[in-house]
């Protein structure tokens, strides 16, 4: 038997329905959307409700709503007819999912949410459906079949109404303006958040951390101050504070291989004038992607005036797991 003629099978038959509902995405959508965001923005909340595998989705929904900062709560079916419909206020509104849209339990919510006015968004593949006739808006998910050989397994039906649901999701985070910053506030403890929240002068290297020297330092005092400050590299300030250069273990080791005596030269002729530098109130993730752009491994960190401050190494942001 053939398998991964199988799988490959199963796949084509659920591109297949994405396809067809990528052709359908109509004005609908965009109903669906002006809901959402008119709720969203006067402080609603989002009610999923589903039942076996449309709950399923209906959970994913609910999470992806939550983690980019549209609140929403899953109602369980069972639990909502014995109190539990006190989560729903006027002012939220229903996302229900319902392939036949002909399910039960979800039949017998829907006139209860009905009564608080506010808006249904249907999701379904029956458009005739009991679900469909009394919501406000139908987004359609009907397949012309399911991947199961046996036609009856939910499977395209269950792909279609998960890829509807998170084009909801991401067409409502643009129209918010949410951006990553709001992202990472939501989810602070994982390697993003930590990634998008941390801040260049939260990582660099100042104070007795910073090798910080002059044009006419000579190169024996340079080597010291990088020694005492357990860096690779020294920041060259001008008199007045202005960045001059970087000098680092490297310009040093490829000017001692030219001359040995450059102990007592001013670091000003081996430096690195016009060095890559970043402002301290940037994300650290700049650091890395400015790092890898200019192929350095030490970066000089300036305040708004242009005046260096602090710098940052790869090994920061490795210790840090900002990378």
């Amino acid at each position: 038997m053939n398998y991964p003629e199988k799988a490959r099978r199963v796949i084509q038959l659920e591109i297949d329905e994405l396809q067809r509902l990528h052709a359908r995405i109509d004005e609908t959508f965009t109903q669906a959307i002006d809901l959402l965001l008119t709720c969203v923005r006067s402080r609603g909340k989002l009610i999923v409700c589903g039942v076996g595998k449309s709950g399923n989705i209906g959970r994913k929904l609910a999470a992806t709503l939550n983690s980019t900062g549209a609140p929403a709560v899953l109602l369980d079916v069972g639990d909502a007819l014995h109190g539990d419909l006190g989560v729903v206020d006027p002012g939220d509104l229903a996302i229900m999912l319902s392939y036949s849209g002909e399910t039960a339990e979800l039949l017998n919510v829907l006139p209860h949410v009905k009564r608080f006015g506010i808006p249904v968004i249907a999701i379904t593949g029956g458009l005739q459906s009991t679900l469909a006739k009394n919501a406000d808006v139908v987004l359609d998910v009907h397949v012309t079949q399911e991947a199961c050989p046996l036609n009856l397994a939910p499977t395209s039906s269950t792909t279609t109404t998960l890829v509807l649901c998170d084009a909801l999701a991401m067409a409502l985070l643009e129209a918010r303006g949410f951006q990553s910053e709001d992202f990472a506030r939501l989810h602070p403890g994982g390697s993003l958040g930590r990634a998008l929240l941390t801040r260049v002068s939260d990582v660099m290297r100042s104070g007795s951390q910073l090798a910080m020297i002059q044009p006419e330092t000579p190169v024996r005092e340079a080597l010291q101050a990088m020694t005492k400050a357990r860096s690779g590299a020294a920041v060259v300030a001008n008199a007045d504070g202005t960045l001059a250069g970087v000098f680092t273990h490297g310009d040093f080791v490829r000017a001692f291989q030219r001359d040995n005596a450059i102990a007592d030269q001013p670091v000003r002729a081996l430096m690195t004038p016009n060095p890559v530098s970043i402002q301290a109130d940037k994300l650290a993730a700049e650091v890395l992607a400015t790092l890898e752009k200019n192929r350095v491994d030490d970066i000089v960190v300036v305040d708004a005036q242009g005046k260096p401050v602090g710098m940052v190494d790869t090994q920061d942001l490795t210790r840090l797991r900002i990378v």
